[in-house]
Order: C-alpha cells, then structure tokens, then sequence
C-alpha cells in the first residue's frame, strides 16, 4: 500500500507541476515576441532526437552532486524537464490554432496577459490539457528505469520496483503477487484513458496541426 501511495502522490506532482510550468511555456512562445524564440524552438526540438537513455549517466551525476539522490524532489525534476519539450511543441501548436482575436478584445475590455491565459485560453484549451495531465501522470506511474535509478530507500520505492523486487529473488511463490500488482499498475491508466479518450483524440491532433 505504501508503494501505491508512493506512486500516486509522485505522478500526481509530476501532472500539476507540469500542466503549470508547460502551459505557461507554451503559452509565452505563442502570444509574445522576443528574440532569440525561433532558435529556442529549434533548439527544443532537436533535444527530441536524443533519446533519454542517452542522458541517463548525466542525470545520475547532476542528482548525485545536488544531493538529490533518493529524493523525490530529484525524480520530479527529471520528469518535468524530460517532458518539457515535447509537451511545449504541443500545447504551443494548440494555442496557435486560438484566434488572437480574443486576445485583442478582451484586451479592449482592460484584461491582462494573466487573466487572458487563465479565463480565455485555459478554457478552450481544455482537450489538449487533459492530453498532457494523462500522459504526465502515466509517465511516473508506471516507470521503472529512472526510479531505480534515483531511488534507494525502501520507504520511498515506487509500485514498479515493489513489484519486481518480489520476483527479484526467483520465488515462485512471489509470482502470484507480481501477477496481482501488475494489475493493480494497469487498472488505473486504464480507467484514464477510457474517460477522457475524446478529450485525448481531440487534444493530440488539434495540438500537432496549424491551421
């Protein structure tokens, strides 16, 4: 139970911290000018080439020498700026597609960047959020490779390496356990993707093309 609880509290940090800090970022490259933001773009999207397995020693080292090994803190870090840029490419692609118009009256009408971001674009970019919370939250939820690398307490272990820590040890007794757990791992996402799937559909393919 605790290794749920672990779980769930870490992908639900790792869904609202980057919902805020990804919308915010996207929304700064759609509506303003500055420069420098075409090369920043680029630059974002050629990190994308780059698989994360690459990265994997760096991170290791970063944490270590930030003393953010066996941290949540550090595993949070990781996850958001991991998604940062495929995320910022996608939800910038959905803002684009929101008419300026609206942010032009509603400027006529006294409101400020802050309020045209939270009462304007939030709403009606709703599909696209609910596509990055989802995938923000299935990321942690059901990792392996990064916890086992940041974690080291048992106390703080996620339901992944839990599981396989039972069958770790060869015990066919355990693999009944393994069995049950996988499906506990499961049902959720599941749930998730069953409930917002028209949310998800409409997200995606809005957010990947400019009209």
């Amino acid at each position: 139970m605790q290794w749920y609880l672990n779980t769930f509290i870490l992908a639900t940090a790792n869904m609202l911290i980057s919902l805020v800090v990804v919308t915010m970022t996207a929304y700064v490259f759609s509506r303003y000018r500055f420069r420098g933001k075409r090369n920043t773009l680029m630059s974002i999207l050629v990190l994308q080439m780059f698989p994360a397995f690459l990265s994997m020693t760096a991170i290791y080292i970063l944490l270590s020498k930030a003393n953010l090994i066996d941290t949540y803190t550090g595993l949070l870090l990781v996850y958001v700026t991991g998604s940062l840029p495929f995320m910022t490419w996608l939800v910038k692609g959905y803002f684009d597609a929101i008419p300026t118009s609206l942010d032009e009256a509603a400027k006529i009408d006294g409101a400020g960047h802050l309020t045209i971001f939270i009462q304007i674009i939030l709403p009606l970019a709703k599909p696209i959020l609910v596509f990055v919370g989802l995938v923000s939250f299935t990321g942690p939820w059901m990792d392996f490779i990064l916890p086992t690398l940041v974690l080291r307490s048992e106390d703080k272990m996620t339901l992944a390496i839990g599981i396989f820590s039972w069958i770790a040890s060869n015990s066919a007794e355990n693999y009944t356990l393994f069995a049950a757990g996988a499906l506990l791992v499961a049902v959720p996402i599941t749930l998730l993707f069953v409930f917002t799937q028209k949310h998800i559909t409409t997200g995606l393919v809005s957010g990947a093309v400019k009209e």
